[in-house]
């Protein structure tokens, strides 16, 4: 049985194709792009805005609007949101974001270090 409810982020890294998380008991997650089209639609610079939130429970990115669970990862589920939603964020980007070219994203974001 996973243990989800005490499982802790501490690293994120997301590139072109995955999106990898590191948890504090030395797992790591990697999951598809695919199932998170807002990360896919974003360019590299909004992927590596990252922040820990809820002690390291879940992830958030601000540009993008974007939260994971920790907890969903380890379960494998992907983005709930409904093709309406996300049709409706995505035209709401401006052209400049949804054109920009998304290279390879950096690891080392910046964590919120206060959640708890």
């Amino acid at each position: 049985m996973v243990d989800a409810f005490n499982a802790v982020a501490t690293r994120i890294e997301v590139s072109d194709d995955t999106l990898l998380v590191e948890l504090a008991d030395g797992r790591t997650i990697a999951a598809p792009l695919a199932w998170y089209p807002r990360l896919t639609h974003a360019t590299a610079k909004e992927r590596n805005s990252w922040r820990l939130i809820g002690g390291g429970h879940g992830i958030h990115w601000p540009a993008i609007d974007e939260d994971i669970s920790v907890s969903n990862l380890l379960a494998g589920q992907p983005s709930a949101e409904s093709q309406s939603s996300f049709k409706k964020w995505l035209a709401a980007r401006p052209k400049s974001n949804r054109n920009a070219k998304r290279s390879r994203a950096e690891p080392g974001a910046a964590s919120d270090s206060t959640s708890k």
